[in-house]
């Protein structure tokens, strides 16, 4: 069974966000770059379901600038065997939306034809949640969000995929049909760390490189960004002597009782 399983760079998570001066978007100069959190825990289970004999083939896939290679390196020395680069250096004026993103999956997909294609839940930099779910739904494929356990089982021409994924009211086991999406969420393993001689090997193992155009799919803005603002600072807090003292506070300075 062949594994698809998507990456994405975005600014790495230990990186204090900057926004431009004149508040157009965030400014990356200069900026450490990374895989997705929630991304290196799909890479991680799709290498996890190869080593225990599950899976043949790990095949990872990133769309963006050239430097994404960088994260699609680093799947491959985390154990995926090759890697498909969907590059939008020539749309750099144009922000790739999920939608964009799970049509050019999807294509990825029916040439693929993946047994298993697994996403992180979301990006830790636009946190949109949408991806996998669009994906599933352009490719007619069933679907198990927010994975906290996967397990496959059943014979060859049978198998079938047990996916434990959590809601609001704890956890619920779904069996889906393969082929099928799974998103991962953050209790569903711990990721390991490429070693140097890994990295060494991922240098040397295959990349295809594709366009959108050659997808047929159009890279086009829907959405208008506006303005970016940073939060705005917490003030610090302030000591009271008494409980008379907080309730007047409470009362004529923060307006929060009468």
């Amino acid at each position: 069974m062949k594994i698809v399983v998507c990456v994405k760079r975005v600014i790495d998570y230990n990186v204090k966000i900057r926004v431009k001066p004149d508040h157009s978007d965030v400014d990356l100069t200069n900026v450490k770059m990374a895989m997705n959190p929630f991304c290196e825990i799909a890479v991680e289970e799709a290498v996890r379901l190869k080593e225990s004999g599950v899976a043949t083939e790990v095949v990872a896939v990133t769309i963006g600038p050239k430097a994404a290679q960088e994260q699609l390196r680093t799947a491959l020395a985390l154990g995926a065997d090759r890697a498909v680069h969907i590059d939008t250096s020539a749309e750099a004026n144009e922000r790739i939306e999920s939608l964009t993103v799970a049509k050019l999956l999807a294509k990825v997909v029916e040439e693929e034809q993946p047994g298993l294609v697994i996403l992180g839940k979301q990006a830790i930099d636009t946190d949109n949640n949408q991806t996998g779910q669009m994906l599933a739904a352009l490719a007619g494929l069933p679907q198990g969000t927010f994975a906290s356990e996967v397990k496959i089982s059943g014979d060859e021409g049978d198998k079938k995929l047990q996916v434990t994924r959590e809601i609001d009211g704890g956890l619920q086991t779904i069996e889906l049909s393969l082929p099928a999406i799974v998103t991962t969420d953050l209790r569903l393993n711990e990721p390991r760390y490429a070693k140097l001689p890994d990295i060494m090997k991922a240098k040397k193992k295959p990349m295809d490189v594709k366009s959108p155009a050659d997808l047929c799919i159009e890279v086009a803005s829907k959405v208008t960004l506006l303005k970016v603002e940073s939060p705005a600072e917490r003030k610090g807090g302030i000591k009271v002597g008494s409980v008379d003292e907080l309730v007047d506070k409470l009362k004529n300075e923060a307006k929060v009782i009468s």
